[in-house]
C-alpha cells in the first residue's frame, strides 16, 4: 500500500510541476536539494519522525531529488530560543533551518516575512483534506504557515501496577481521577500513604489554568495578559495550591518519565506522546526492579458536563528560500508526511493524532493497530476524549511564548515556597487546614505580584 501511495505521491506532484513549474524551478534527481530540519519528536537515537524521514529519503525524496537532514532533535522551549537567536543573528547561533516544527507563536519570533506560506504550494482540495480544527490553528491571517503533521491533547497517566496496591488499602477507585476534586483529594492521601511521596507531576500548569478557566465560563488570556483576577482563576487555584502546598504535586524542573523510573511519582498529565516515554520498569532506592502496568485516562473533568482539554503540538514550518527548489522540496517533504498511510505509521508510533480526516477516520475505527497494550488503551482513552471532549487550541498573542515560560517558573516558585513554609509551621504544631487556607491565598496574590512584575 505504501509503495503505490508513494508512486501516487509521485505522480502527483510530477503533475502539478508540469502544469505550474519550470525544471529549474523544482529539485530533482539530477538537480537535488538538502533540506535541514529541527523538530521535536523523540530524541536523535529514538524518534520516530526520524525513521519516517530516513523512509521519505529512500523513497519519494530521492525520486524528486529532495533530502531532508535532522541536524537537531530537542524541545519545543529549546528549539523557541535557538529560532530567536537565529533570527536576530546573534553571536554563535546557528543558521535558520529549512524546516523545523514548533507552536504558532514563533511566527513572531522569525518573522512572518521569513516563513514559506503553504497554501501557495498546496491546493486548495489538498487543504481540503486537514481537519479543521488542527489546521485553522496555523493560519495568520491568509497565510498557512504553520501546517500540522501531528497533533495531540493530555491525558492521565497513571502506574496502575503502584497505583493498585495503594488503592487496597485506602479504597480510592481509578474513576475518582476523572475530576480534579477527586483527583487532587487523591494526590494528598496518597501523599499520607506514601510516607511524603509526591503522587503527580502536571506538566503544564499554563494549560491547566486555560482549560480551567474555559471550564467556569472565562479566558486564561485576556488582551494579550494573563486574567489572574478573575474570580475564575481563584476557582482553579485553590485546589491545585492547597494540594502543591500540601505536598501532593512535584514542583521540580524535568521530565516525568525520569521520575516515573524511580518512582518518586506515580502519575502525571502531559501530552499524549508521553506514551513515548512511559517505562515499563522501575528502580527503587535498594537498587531493586519491578516491571510495572501503566494505564491511560481522560484529562481530568473540572465540570464532568462539560469537559475541556488542549489540543497541542506544533506544526510545520519551513523558511522561505530565494531558491524555488528547496521551497518546492518542502513542499514534497509536507505532503508526504501528511499522506494518510505515512502520517498514521507516524503518529501512531508516538502517542499522536493524525491531521487529515481519512487518517483520523481510519485511526479509530480500529485502535488495535499496536502490539503494545498501553498505546492501545491510549487510543481507546483519545477516542472516548474525542467523543465527548471539547478540544480548544492554546492562544496566540504577542509574547505568549515568554509569558508562558515566566509562568511556569512562578507558579513552581511560590508554590514551592508556599510548601517549605508549610512543612515547617505544621511540624511547629500549627493547624493543617488554618495554614493551607493562608498560605494558599498568599501563593495567589504572591503569582499575581510576580506575574505583574513581569508585564
Amino acid at each position: 500500500m505504501k509503495k503505490t501511495a508513494s508512486l501516487l505521491l509521485t505522480f502527483a506532484i510530477a503533475s502539478a510541476c508540469l502544469s505550474g513549474c519550470s525544471d529549474k524551478d523544482r529539485p530533482s534527481a539530477h538537480n537535488p536539494v538538502v533540506l535541514t530540519m529541527w523538530h521535536v519528536y523523540g530524541s536523535q537515537t529514538q524518534s520516530p519522525l526520524n525513521d519516517a524521514i530516513d523512509e521519505f529519503n529512500d523513497t519519494v525524496g530521492k525520486e524528486n531529488g529532495v533530502t531532508v537532514n535532522v541536524v537537531s532533535v530537542t524541545s519545543s522551549s529549546a528549539i523557541d530560543k535557538a529560532l530567536s537567536a537565529s533570527a536576530n543573528g546573534e553571536p554563535g547561533a546557528e543558521d535558520l533551518p529549512d524546516l523545523f516544527t514548533a507552536y504558532p507563536r514563533v511566527a513572531e519570533i522569525v518573522g512572518e516575512d521569513k516563513l514559506l506560506c503553504w497554501n501557495n504550494y498546496f491546493s486548495e482540495e489538498e487543504l481540503s483534506g486537514f481537519r479543521d480544527e488542527f489546521i485553522s490553528e496555523g493560519y495568520f491571517g491568509d497565510n498557512l504557515f504553520m501546517l500540522p503533521v501531528a497533533k495531540s491533547s493530555e491525558a492521565l497517566f497513571l502506574n496502575k501496577t503502584l497505583f493498585d496496591r495503594f488503592s487496597k488499602d485506602t479504597g480510592v477507585s481509578a474513576d475518582t481521577l476523572n475530576s480534579f476534586d477527586g483527583f487532587f483529594d487523591t494526590a494528598n492521601l496518597y501523599y499520607d500513604w506514601s510516607g511524603g511521596k509526591n503522587f503527580t507531576q502536571i506538566n503544564d500548569f499554563y494549560n491547566y489554568a486555560y482549560i480551567g478557566m474555559k471550564a467556569f465560563d472565562s479566558e486564561f488570556i485576556k488582551d494579550g495578559r494573563l486574567n489572574l483576577d478573575d474570580v475564575a482563576f481563584e476557582k482553579v487555584w485553590t485546589p491545585l495550591s492547597r494540594t502543591a502546598i500540601y505536598g501532593g504535586i512535584c514542583l521540580d524542573d524535568g521530565y516525568a518519565a525520569s521520575r516515573w523510573k524511580t518512582v518518586e511519582i506515580i502519575s502525571n498529565i502531559g501530552s499524549t506522546a508521553d506514551i513515548l516515554y512511559q517505562p515499563e520498569m522501575v528502580f527503587y532506592p535498594d537498587n531493586t526492579t519491578e516491571n510495572i502496568t501503566s494505564v491511560s485516562l481522560p484529562y481530568p473533568a473540572f465540570d464532568e458536563s462539560k469537559p475541556y482539554a488542549v489540543h497541542r503540538g506544533g506544526g510545520l514550518f519551513a523558511v522561505k528560500s530565494s531558491d524555488e527548489r528547496e521551497n518546492y522540496g518542502s513542499y514534497v517533504f509536507a505532503k508526504w508526511i501528511t499522506q494518510k498511510e505515512n502520517n498514521l505509521d507516524f503518529v501512531t508510533s508516538s502517542g499522536y493524532l493524525p491531521v487529515t480526516d481519512d487518517a483520523f477516520q481510519e485511526l479509530f475505527s480500529n485502535c488495535d493497530f499496536s502490539e503494545k497494550e498501553s498505546y492501545q488503551n491510549l487510543y481507546d482513552t483519545m477516542n472516548n476524549m474525542m467523543n465527548s471532549y471539547t478540544l480548544c487550541p492554546l492562544p496566540v498573542y504577542s509574547g505568549a511564548s515568554a509569558i508562558q515560560s515566566r509562568f511556569e517558573q512562578n507558579v513552581k516558585l511560590v508554590l514551592k515556597s508556599a510548601h517549605n513554609q508549610f512543612v515547617e509551621r505544621t511540624e511547629n504544631g500549627e493547624d493543617p487546614e488554618k495554614v493551607l487556607d493562608e498560605l494558599s491565598a498568599y501563593s495567589l496574590n504572591e503569582l499575581k505580584r510576580l506575574s505583574d512584575k513581569d508585564m
